[in-house]
């Protein structure tokens, strides 16, 4: 029988899946276990749609608690909790600032591909992809290679901290080509709310480092932090510290 006061909560990409990727069948089944032992939620920056993509078409129903979009899109044994919106936050005006500046900053941008796509619009947060989301996966891969060299993203985030001040917001880079933009305090730690009925909170996430989108939850005060570097390698720490399997 599941203890009623853990609840263990996964990122995503580079947690269960290989970025963007499905998840493997044994990992499914591995986090249907696990749900004998404690509570499970998923806490993912893409919207639901993205995220049963990767996890199951019926993911929101297969586990306790479903936080997508940081849980600004949130559920509770497939039932709706909360939506927020981005739009309402920031107003139709500032909004319209802020992406007309980040599509000019892209069309000036000299990288080596340009898809499309730059930017996706999200209940609680905006996607920005300097190469574009369109683009094909080997064009991912060579990305997030140059990007590292390169720190096209964090360059961005930096400018447009300074340009938009005014407006609160937080950057959170995550995933191989793109970086989120919300309103302050609208980070993964936003889906704790939802959680005080749990003594213990864990959380397994791979970019838990400062600027990356697992950063807050990772180290907020009421959570106890894992960082993992594969699908397989959470598997591992999971197994470790709740004897799954043993």
């Amino acid at each position: 029988m599941a203890s009623k006061d853990t609840i263990v909560l996964f990122d995503v990409d580079g947690t269960l899946t290989v970025p963007r990727k499905t998840a493997e069948p044994e990992m499914l089944k591995f986090l249907q276990e696990l749900r004998k032992v404690v509570s499970v939620g998923i806490v993912g920056g893409s919207d639901l749609v993205k995220i049963s993509e990767q996890l199951g078409e019926n993911a929101k129903n297969e586990y306790d608690y479903m936080f997508a979009e940081n849980g600004l899109n949130a559920f509770k044994d497939g039932e709706l909790l909360e939506v927020q919106s981005l739009k309402s936050a920031l107003g139709e005006d500032n909004l319209k600032r802020l992406i007309n500046f980040i599509l000019h900053y892209v069309a000036d941008l000299d990288i080596p591909i340009k898809r499309g796509t730059f930017i996706e619009f999200r209940n609680g947060m905006m996607n920005v992809s300097p190469i574009g989301r369109n683009c094909s996966q080997e064009e991912r891969d060579e990305f997030e290679k140059f990007d590292e060299t390169a720190q096209v993203r964090s360059k961005f985030v930096s400018i447009l901290k300074e340009k938009f001040a005014d407006l609160k917001l937080t950057y959170s880079i995550g995933g191989q080509i793109s970086f989120d933009v919300f309103p302050e305090g609208w980070d993964k730690t936003y889906c704790l709310r939802f959680l005080e009925e749990y003594k213990t909170i864990h959380f397994f996430g791979d970019k838990t480092y400062k600027g990356g989108n697992d950063h807050e939850i990772f180290e907020a005060d009421r959570t106890i932090g894992h960082t993992v570097t594969s699908w397989q390698d959470t598997k591992k720490k999971v197994t470790e510290i709740f004897m799954i399997g043993k």
